[in-house]
């Protein structure tokens, strides 16, 4: 018997500075019945849904930015939404800014994504890996990029959880552009990987690639769903937001690199697919059966071989 689920992507349009987050999750409501009337099972939300992507802006005191972080999931704004899903019997994944404490006492600041199944049990939670950006003032740019000013790298690295008879990954925005983020998923069994972003269409230090911005976020996210063998979910939240245009363009990818369905607007919008998680062992288990044709012993060490050229170090 196949195994089948409805993969749903919310996308979400521009959020303003001055919204607040219970008029994002209103929005977000909206987006939960429109997948609940086309029998979606799980639907994922982009990065930092809950609010305007505040790493543009530089402010030397972090404590002075705790109002866009969560430090508990569900709290008094986000109620609602997990209420809603759990009435509709809707699954959901979940980006948002959180403010962990540590048993030290330290306190973390990560870029959060949060998975949730059909009875609203929480049954996943990723911390962002591959933090982009600069974590210095740079005035100079047409707008910041403070990633790395506002948020650390998980701990954890990548995991996959058994929910909605699946193997579930997740990774947040830049983790798509690395390579290793789908193989370690895929070592897992990974069936399907959720990814959530807020790409810019404008890249200050280098702005030849402003052009490439949508071939090349199609082009990770499927060369990583083909390889791997696993459905990729991908949802953006785009538009033109506080002056930054991002791209939109939120796609559900087959295991075969296929684009399966895609969003065409850059505003709030539900895509869904219907598909057999049991395509994924088309992949896993003839193509790139990785017991029988990965070798790794046969890659080489990791050191630079004589008379190679090395990389000039990250500035």
């Amino acid at each position: 018997m196949a195994r089948r689920i409805t993969l749903g992507a919310a996308q979400l349009g521009p959020i303003a500075k001055d919204e607040s987050k219970a008029q994002v999750v209103e929005r977000m409501i909206t987006l939960l019945r429109i997948a609940a009337h086309n029998a979606v099972d799980l639907l994922v939300f982009p990065e930092l849904a809950l609010t305007t992507f505040f790493p543009r802006w530089y402010i030397e005191d972090l404590s002075e930015s705790d109002h866009y972080y969560h430090s508990k999931m569900p709290d008094a704004d986000t109620q609602p939404l997990f209420d809603e899903a759990k009435s509709l019997g809707v699954g959901f994944a979940l980006g948002y800014a959180e403010l962990a404490v540590d048993d030290a006492g330290t306190v973390h600041r990560y870029n959060t994504y949060l998975l949730v199944d059909r009875e609203g049990k929480q049954v996943g939670k990723f911390h962002k890996v591959h933090i982009p950006g600069h974590a210095e003032n740079e005035p100079w740019r047409v707008f910041q990029h403070l990633e790395r000013h506002y948020f650390e790298p998980g701990p954890e690295g990548f995991g996959v959880w058994e929910a909605f008879d699946s193997r579930i990954g997740m990774a947040l925005c830049n983790d798509r552009r690395w390579s290793e983020t789908y193989r370690v998923m895929g070592l897992q069994g990974a069936e399907v990987i959720l990814i959530g972003y807020n790409t810019p269409l404008h890249y200050s230090p280098d702005p030849t690639q402003n052009a490439l911005a949508g071939f090349h976020n199609h082009l990770v996210m499927q060369s990583g769903a083909y390889q791997n063998g696993s459905f990729v979910v991908g949802v953006a939240k785009g538009g033109i937001e506080e002056g930054v245009d991002s791209l939109a363009q939120s796609v559900i990818i087959a295991p075969s690199g296929q684009i399966i369905a895609q969003a065409i607007t850059t505003g709030d919008e539900v895509i869904s697919a219907n598909v057999d998680l049991d395509f994924c062992a088309t992949y896993k288990g003839l193509l790139f059966d990785f017991n029988r044709y990965r070798m790794p012993e046969h890659y080489g060490s990791l050191t630079v071989k004589p008379g190679a050229k090395t990389p000039p170090p990250e500035s």
